[in-house]
């Protein structure tokens, strides 16, 4: 049988495969929601970027701290326990941001995003060598695809609630204007703005309640997660030996620092370029991420016939192309916004791609080595204030110098990565 004939996915893993899928969906809401709470904040609370960015360190600070202790969690129980525990404090974390709105204080806010992406990263720790496993290792690195393919479509309804539901609350007044106020009618107009952010972010753990409810009572096969010794230290020496797999969480930590930082200031940059407010700014951060949803389902298609490193030298080159274009090409109006749209389109392949390669041949290393490749999302936490540091001293246009350098550390694990043949 060739390499197009080989499913995806088979009739024996449809219905898991399904069900795990559907969890990529939902982090995708918490991820790009959180992108758009930096404008929210910088607004509400008028604040600096640097300020702001420390929701992205929240955020993804937790993605790290929680991701090890996750795989850990599922290697001794199942697949299962970490979805359930994962959706729970994801809906644990949504739920707080009620008592944070009632004190108004930015610090319980960021707790409670610190809870809520705890929940993210067990989902994650589990759900992405869970879909690797279901099937052929030789279509694995195209199944996470089209797993991940789903996450975006989460994303988008993360930025149509944000648009809608937060950024459309939000008063015109700025910072300056906001200075002037009586401090009576500040408090007021701020508590509404903050109850827009709460209720909706509320909403969402409700319905992730619901869905905790469901997976309670779903039947999924344990049959991946038989073997429950865990050797840390072993483990962790056969995966540092293994340089794919170590340079790939490097690649991973670039990735994510690039990607977070790209959304995080899309909205800001708009904002900037066109001279819009920032719901309509919302709108190119939301086609942007359309777009980024449709080309990963067309690169899943181009791997039947391309290698996934080769793919990925490919998109690295372009988003370098891209990024350099925004940082040179401040004033420019709508070419600017296109090729802003086009980092987007060209990323969408990386994360996937960057994980199923480093994985690939790990056996029963891939349960640990997993939360390696998603402790790398530190690389969110820690880049993004580099980058509103950068935007705060020189300005929005050369803080993507950041996701550039990014970029290429991206293009040279994919020139490693096809000299592996990969």
């Amino acid at each position: 049988m060739t390499k197009t004939q080989v499913k995806v996915v088979t009739r024996q893993f449809l219905l898991p495969f399904v069900l795990v899928t559907s969890l990529f969906y939902f982090w995708g809401i918490a991820n790009n929601m959180t992108d758009t709470l930096l404008s929210a904040f910088k607004r509400i609370m008028s604040m600096t970027d640097v300020q702001t960015s420390l929701i992205q360190l929240s955020f993804y600070g937790s993605y790290f701290c929680f991701a090890l202790p996750a795989a850990l969690f599922i290697k001794r129980y199942s697949y299962k326990s970490g979805v359930l525990l994962g959706l729970f404090l994801y809906a644990a974390g949504a739920m707080l941001f009620y008592p944070a709105a009632q004190t108004a204080s930015y610090g319980f806010y960021l707790f409670a995003i610190y809870v809520l992406a705890g929940g993210c990263s067990i989902l994650e720790t589990t759900a992405n060598p869970y879909i690797l496993s279901m099937g052929s290792p030789e279509t694995a690195t195209r199944r996470l695809n089209l797993a991940q393919a789903f996450n975006p479509l989460g994303s988008i309804t993360g930025i149509l609630l944000s648009q809608y539901f937060i950024l459309a609350e939000l008063n015109s007044a700025d910072a300056t204007q906001r200075l002037q106020m009586d401090a009576g009618q500040l408090k007021l107009m701020q508590a509404g703005e903050l109850n827009a952010v709460t209720y909706t972010y509320m909403g969402v753990g409700f319905v992730l309640f619901v869905i905790l409810l469901i997976m309670i009572f779903s039947r999924m096969p344990k049959s991946f997660d038989n073997q429950k010794s865990i050797q840390l230290g072993s483990t962790f020496k056969r995966l540092i030996k293994n340089k794919l797999y170590s340079w790939g969480v490097v690649a991973q930590f670039f990735y994510v620092g690039a990607q977070i930082g790209v959304w995080s200031f899309t909205i800001r940059i708009v904002m900037q370029e066109l001279g819009i407010n920032e719901q309509s700014a919302a709108s190119v951060y939301l086609l942007s991420i359309i777009c980024f949803s449709v080309s990963r389902f067309i690169f899943t298609w181009l791997m039947r016939y391309i290698r996934p490193s080769r793919l990925l030298i490919i998109a690295a080159v372009a988003d370098i192309v891209c990024t350099a274009a925004v940082i040179l090409a401040g004033g420019s109006g709508m070419f600017l916004i296109v090729m802003l749209i086009g980092v987007s389109v060209f990323m969408s392949l990386m994360f996937p791609t960057i994980y199923g390669i480093a994985l690939d041949g790990l056996g029963e290393d891939a349960k640990i080595g997993a939360s390696g490749l998603i402790m790398a999302i530190l690389g969110g936490a820690l880049l993004t204030p580099l980058q509103g540091q950068i935007s705060d001293l020189a300005g929005i246009n050369l803080a993507y110098i950041v996701p550039l350098l990014c970029f290429v550390v991206v293009l040279a694990y994919g020139m490693m990565a096809q000299k592996a043949g990969k």
